[in-house]
């Protein structure tokens, strides 16, 4: 296990009261790659110094703290810039990587699927071309461990036009996933089921509220990022009704850019959702902060107008619930507070997907004879079909619809209608 140091620098006055919640943040993903945690350092200067991004002094510290540690890891909880990098490890003689390497570290571990290994070594690739001039010797020094996992030294020291060449190799590869989600997208909207998005911070439950929705046993871990690849699942209420439930990766602070870039074939299924469920960690001190950066993130992919859910989780850990009920209980705030771990509002919670997803929607029964039968393979197109089966000479089929799009059908239908 590899030691490391965690440097965090703070410029002005918001960075300095945010920066025991960034570095508690940069400690969680330093653990999850894989660190023991030997020391944090941080310093407040007036401006970034362009050779070391922390000041002299403070390099000379670190150098003399890494060998007083057995520290063989130096993790900054900002990025650094390629001249910066190599300038800190020639002083130091050692390993420094800055937060988006931590994060793409993490995800090169966890990626499973072939689309998801395919999206990290992009973002791996496009972060480390710039970096490649003048680190042959670097590279070969610093062996193994956290932050060169992925492409790998081989691949890394080969010359910029063969990466190049990678690379442009592998967006081709990642816009035949998108092509094809797309045709899914497509295919899934030629019909009528909706589809809802998890989305989070983070290690805010969306696994264990995914198991829990849809009875499945996906792993769930209190490590940061335990899921990386996108997930669909059918969830049925009682009565037959069903949508399709999302997940994917969760969301942090300073997502890296260049993930953002790489992941966009996945993130994509969010903006096809017909509501989004926003899970929120309420045993966290920073929750507000945490809502706020998944929010800018939704932002910036370009998600509006769609139903939003706030998903307060882990309401058993809590020792009182009424200030936060007090707090997020307001005109046109749709929240549900739920433990997805013990199951508590939960039901609550399909309740409201059901009231957003078929809103204006009713149950009818229809009766088609024998001779009309030609008829019923067009209805998964404009109906969610809950029940059919075969009476005699007829087919009784449960459907839901908008009443607007059953009116060419009314000869058909039986008594028993109903409101959703």
């Amino acid at each position: 296990m590899e030691k490391a140091i965690l440097i965090n620098l703070a410029t002005n006055k918001k960075e300095k009261d945010t920066a025991e919640e960034s570095m508690l943040e940069l400690k969680g993903l330093a653990q999850t790659a894989g660190a023991q945690v030997v020391q944090e350092i941080f310093q407040a200067r007036p401006k970034i110094s362009p050779k070391y991004f922390i000041g002299k002094g403070k390099v000379s510290e670190i150098s003399c703290l890494k060998d007083e540690l057995q520290a063989n890891l130096i993790i900054f909880d900002n990025n650094l810039t390629p001249i910066q990098q190599r300038n800190l490890e020639d002083e130091i003689s050692g390993k420094i990587i800055d937060r988006t390497q931590l994060i793409l570290d993490i995800f090169a571990q966890r990626a499973r699927s072939k689309e998801g290994k395919l999206q990290v070594e992009l973002a791996q690739l496009n972060y480390l071309l710039p970096r490649l001039l003048g680190k042959g010797q670097a590279l070969s020094r610093l062996g193994g461990g956290i932050g060169t996992r992925g492409p790998g030294e081989k691949k890394l020291e080969e010359d910029r036009r063969r990466i190049q060449d990678r690379i442009s190799k592998i967006r081709k590869d990642i816009f035949k996933v998108q092509r094809r989600r797309a045709n899914q997208r497509k295919s899934r909207k030629k019909g009528p089921i909706p589809l809802v998005s998890l989305v989070g911070y983070t290690n805010a439950g969306k696994s264990t509220l995914f198991n829990c929705l849809s009875k499945e046993k996906m792993l769930t871990s209190s490590q940061l990022f335990a899921t990386l690849d996108p997930v669909l699942r059918r969830i049925t209420f009682s009565d037959g009704l069903y949508f399709f439930l999302s997940d994917t990766v969760g969301f942090i602070k300073k997502l890296p850019v260049a993930l953002i870039e790489a992941f966009k074939a996945t993130l994509e299924e969010i903006k096809e959702a017909d509501c989004i469920c926003h899970m929120i960690d309420t045993t966290s001190s920073y929750y507000d902060s945490q809502v706020e950066a998944v929010e800018n993130i939704l932002s910036e992919l370009g998600v509006v107008d769609i139903p939003i859910i706030k998903v307060f989780n882990k309401i058993d850990l809590l020792p009182n619930k009424t200030q936060l009920l007090k707090k997020n209980t307001r005109p046109n705030n749709m929240a549900v507070y739920v433990s997805a771990k013990t199951g508590d509002g939960i039901q609550a919670l399909k309740e409201n997907i059901r009231s957003i997803l078929f809103k204006g929607l009713k149950i009818f029964y229809l009766s088609i004879p024998r001779s009309d039968k030609k008829i019923i393979p067009s209805f998964p197109k404009w109906a969610i079909v809950l029940k059919s089966r075969e009476n005699g000479d007829y087919s009784e089929l449960k459907i839901m619809a908008d009443p607007k799009s059953v009116l060419n059908y009314l000869p058909y239908i039986k008594k028993g209608e109903k409101n959703c």
